[in-house]
């Protein structure tokens, strides 16, 4: 077994077929499957189920190719160093990121990142917490934020902030009264709101919530893009119901908004920092997981925003039941 193997059957898994595998890796198919055999050979058990709809790993296969993937990343980065001239930590860190928390930290990470560990390829995936707790599952990031304690864990967890969510208008939104600074959850529910589908996990909490008290939600639009949810939002389609992070970078597009504390049911989101064990940690990716949490406690300690609580409030949080 050889890494040029691994390294074949890491892209035959991630691919789905083998036709696919070949045009990625640029090598003719009959040369792929003979590598494949070989390596199903040598380990002594079959490495993939085959089908008409294409390829999957089987459970020996799924092994593998998690440890293979971390393996060639090892390998990747020992190289990198072993170049390297200066001794500088090095290296590619992926880190995966919901949108609202791209938009409360991501510029700020980057840029701390590229000022203070400028060989460092950091490599941010953004997209909703369930495609990036299931990438996170599969080895394919080194760290990510995430809204569940239980997601994966068998990785590294660590408690990262608390956001409180708000109930989001424009400035100019005639949803509720001028110079109203709260609004209660009865309020909330008469509101026509645009949330996320139900398959997001912020929606199902919000839900419940209503639901426990009662409440119905009076849902006109279900958008998971975080983009044009709030730009439906601002064009008074409905309200919605976030964490601050949704509007941050918004005043540089010269938007204002109002953010409404929900004054009888003040609900809060956990984050959490997910990195893989330390054994399989990267220097570098250890690295950006401490600037990462200083970069949320910069967040917190500050006064520019509303909503970042420390996360020495869980305890508490944990024994409300408006806790979300």
């Amino acid at each position: 077994m050889d890494t040029r193997q691994l390294r074949y059957f890491v892209q035959i898994v991630e691919s789905g077929s083998l036709s696919k595998a070949s045009r990625q890796l640029h090598i003719a198919q009959p040369a792929l499957s003979q590598q494949l055999a070989k390596l199903e050979d040598e380990v002594g058990k079959p490495l993939l189920h085959r089908s008409s709809k294409g390829i999957s790993p089987t459970e020996n296969g799924l092994a593998l190719y998690h440890h293979a993937r971390f393996m060639l990343r090892q390998l990747e980065q020992a190289l990198s160093i072993a170049r390297s001239e200066t001794g500088a930590v090095q290296g590619m860190v992926s880190v995966g990121l919901p949108a609202t928390t791209v938009s409360a930290i991501g510029l700020r990470l980057v840029k701390k990142i590229r000022e203070r560990y400028p060989s460092i390829l950091l490599n941010v995936v953004e997209g909703m917490s369930g495609h990036i707790g299931h990438l996170m599952r599969l080895g394919q990031l080194d760290l990510s934020v995430l809204f569940s304690a239980d997601i994966a864990p068998d990785l590294t967890i660590e408690p990262l902030l608390v956001e409180e969510l708000f109930v989001m208008v424009p400035e100019h939104s005639r949803l509720v009264p001028p110079g109203r600074t709260s609004i209660t959850i009865a309020e909330a529910s008469r509101i026509p709101l645009i949330l996320p589908t139900g398959s997001h996990g912020l929606r199902q909490r919000i839900a419940a919530e209503f639901e426990n008290r009662g409440l119905p939600t009076n849902v006109v639009a279900e958008i998971d893009s975080l983009s044009l949810l709030m730009n439906c939002v601002y064009d008074d389609i409905g309200a919605t119901i976030k964490p601050m992070g949704a509007v941050m970078q918004e005043g540089a597009r010269g938007r204002k908004w109002r953010c409404l504390p929900i004054s009888d049911a003040r609900f809060r989101r956990r984050n959490f920092l997910y990195s893989l064990p330390p054994e399989r940690l990267t220097t570098a990716a250890a690295v950006v997981a401490n600037e990462l949490k200083e970069t949320a406690r910069e967040l917190v300690d500050g006064e520019a925003w509303d909503g970042f609580e420390d996360i020495s409030v869980l305890r508490a949080l944990e024994a409300s039941s408006v806790m979300i």
